[in-house]
Formats: structure tokens, sequence, C-alpha cells
């Protein structure tokens, strides 16, 4: 190495430092998804990350979904899902698929992934330690021709109706990953698959963490001119929901933020995860790469 390269090096270093010891001993929980998941290098360069951040003295943990892998694996078993008002429904055989994928194959091939930079990972799911339990979801839709509100029963599709960190907290004390499967019981001991963002939120909530990141396929919050938004409040959010800004896919995207706030998350990051890693840059760097949502 030149002195040139060394001397490039500790600049780099002492930039991240103040970064490095703002995120000391605290939480950041990362919903792990989209482009990534599916690009081995991007999920190399994802899980040396993660172990970096615990290195660095950071409380990783990770909540990721599996939307694809659920889809081949339910194709190659010859199941066909039934759509309603264009969201799929959930049944008994789909919820089993749904927990041998997420709580197994995926959760422990990131396991591994962690495992094998370095870092200390265990896979876990809502159902150790009653960690969440959930409720069924309840989707209202409006007739487009009626303008009739419709409840649509999605099946085995819930949300978070309560968490309890003990677990993942012992996890944390002693130093390990926590790698978490957005799979729930209700309260008949039925398995629930709820979407992994909100689950994320719910998670971070309650955990009181510093930063909660969404690792998405779009750079952030885009204003009307099609560039970045660095920073939102959640009054501004809102006003650009409102006014047509915000729109499409982004809107629950960034009405998850503003809940995850609510539950007591000090600052929610929506980033690209197809930017190599993201997770380091949006921490430990001046300008960070994606859309920070604050109270």
């Amino acid at each position: 190495m030149t002195s040139s390269d060394q001397h490039s090096r500790a600049h780099v270093i002492a930039q991240a430092l103040p970064y490095m010891q703002r995120y000391d001993d605290r939480t950041v929980v990362v919903k792990y998804g989209g482009h990534a998941m599916g690009d081995p290098e991007l999920g190399k360069a994802f899980a040396r990350d993660i172990t970096l951040l615990r290195q660095s003295g950071v409380h990783p943990v990770v909540v990721h979904g599996g939307g694809p892998q659920i889809g081949k694996m339910l194709t190659r078993l010859g199941i066909v899902s039934e759509f309603k008002a264009g969201l799929r429904v959930t049944d008994k055989a789909t919820v089993e698929i749904v927990e041998m994928v997420l709580a197994g194959s995926i959760n422990k091939e990131i396991v591994q992934s962690i495992n094998a930079e370095g870092g200390r990972a265990v896979g876990l799911c809502g159902k150790d330690g009653n960690m969440v339990t959930a409720e069924k979801l309840r989707r209202t839709v409006v007739d487009p021709d009626s303008n009739i509100e419709n409840v649509v029963d999605l099946g085995f599709v819930g949300e978070p109706a309560d968490v309890n960190p003990t677990v993942l907290k012992l996890v944390l004390k002693e130093d390990l990953i926590p790698v978490v499967a957005p799979v729930a019981p209700g309260p008949e001991g039925e398995t629930y698959n709820i979407n992994a963002d909100t689950f994320a939120g719910a998670v971070a909530g309650s955990l009181n963490a510093k930063r909660l990141l969404f690792l998405t396929d779009v750079p952030g919050v885009l204003d009307g001119e099609g560039n970045l938004i660095k920073q939102l409040t959640v009054a501004k959010a809102r006003e650009l929901i409102a006014d047509g800004t915000i729109s499409g896919g982004m809107i629950p995207k960034v009405e998850t933020c503003i809940e995850a706030l609510d539950q007591g998350v000090e600052g929610v990051v929506i980033l690209d995860g197809k930017v190599p890693h993201a997770v380091l840059l949006e921490l430990f760097t001046d300008r960070g790469v994606g859309t920070l949502i604050r109270p």
C-alpha cells in the first residue's frame, strides 16, 4: 500500500469516527429485501456491512422479506394463488409455504452470509419467545364503479398486535445479530404472514431504535423533478402525500415510517439497497444516501 493509499484510508476512518460514536451501543433495525436480496454480490456486501456495524459498537437487527422467493416456491409446488382487489390471499396451504421459505431457507441463508463475514448471527421469527403476536389484517377497498367500501378477506395475512422484545434484547446482550423473519402467531395459535416493512417498524419501535433503515429498489423519496429529498419531517411528508408528490407504492412505505416514529424510533431512512454498502454510507458519512424522516 502506498503512502497515498494509507492517507486516503486514514482520512475515511477519521471522517467516519464521529458517526460511529453517534451510533455506539445503539440499536439500528435494517429491513432487508428487494433487489439486493437477489444479487449475490450485493448480499455479500450487505452481510459485511452488518458485521462491521456490530464490530463498530452498533447493535444491528435485520428483518427480511422474501416475496419473490415465496412466489417461486408456490409455482414450483403448483399452488395457485387467489387474488382479491389485486392482493394475494394467503390460505392455509400458502401460509405453510410462506413460513417454510421465510423462517427457513431465506432466514438461514442470511444468517450464514453474515457468519461467513465474521459476524455471529442467529435466525428468529415472530414466534420465538412470543416476540410478535399478530392479528388478522382487515383491508378495506373501494369499488370504483359503485364507490362502496368492501372488506377483503386476505386469509392468513396479519399485522403486529403486540411486540415483546425480551428475546431480542437477550440476543443483543450476547453480541449476537438477530435476523428475523416476519412470521407470527395469532391469538388461536394460527400462523400469520406480516408485511416485512410493518413488522420491522413494530420491532424497531419496541427497541426504541436509533435508526430504522428500509432498503428498497429506489433511491428514496423524490421531489416533483425526480430529485432525492434528503430529509423530511412527518408534517412535510404528509403534505407531499396530500399534493401527490409522494404517490403509488411510496405512500404505504412513508406511512410505515411515520408509524415507526410514533412508536419511538428516532429516525427512519428509505434508501436504495442496490447501492453497494448503502447501510454504511447512510450511517457513517456526513451526507447519507437516502431520505431521512424525522418526527
